[in-house]
């Protein structure tokens, strides 16, 4: 896998992908029915092609030559000084093999600017929380800007950058 700015021709990929992963990780908990509303809102080609052209941001796709393995998208805020992962995914079948952690670099990479990164994360996701604890996040005492697609408070967690 290569990671690189994703494109207009990525875009149906990368909805199949975040719907993939969605249904997998959210299903058991919250129901397949609920989990494809959020994902038709969230994730629809028109919602996707906006990050695409949205100023002070980075969205990247893991990409083998064959299939879109991994996304990511995230945004610089507070002047600069922060960046803002808002998303980063990869496919189920494929998780655990380093591509979530190459996105994750070159995220950072692409704001040397920044001091700190930030995200939120669901509690039930604990797969998520794992992966971001062992690449040096801590959970902050913030609760999150965001209602969780359940209607709770996200998690939130920070990460210092050299910046």
């Amino acid at each position: 896998m290569f990671v690189r700015t994703a494109g207009d021709r990525d875009l149906a990929a990368i909805r199949a992908l975040l719907v993939e992963t969605w249904h997998a990780t959210y299903d058991a908990i919250h129901g397949a029915d609920r989990v494809t509303e959020i994902t038709d809102k969230w994730h629809s080609i028109a919602s996707l092609k906006t990050r695409l052209a949205r100023p002070n941001s980075e969205f990247l796709v893991a990409d083998d030559g064959k299939r879109i393995g991994g996304v990511a998208f995230a945004e610089s805020v507070d002047g600069g000084k922060l960046v803002a992962l808002k998303q980063l995914y990869v496919l189920p079948s494929l998780q655990g093999r380093g591509i979530g952690g190459m996105l994750l670099d070159e995220i950072i990479e692409s704001f040397p600017e920044a001091g700190a990164i930030r995200l939120e994360v669901e509690e039930q996701n604990t797969r998520a929380i794992a992966f971001y604890e062992a690449n040096g996040f801590a959970r902050s005492a913030d609760v999150g800007e965001h209602a969780g697609a359940w209607g709770k408070p996200t998690l939130v967690y920070l990460r210092p950058l050299a910046g």
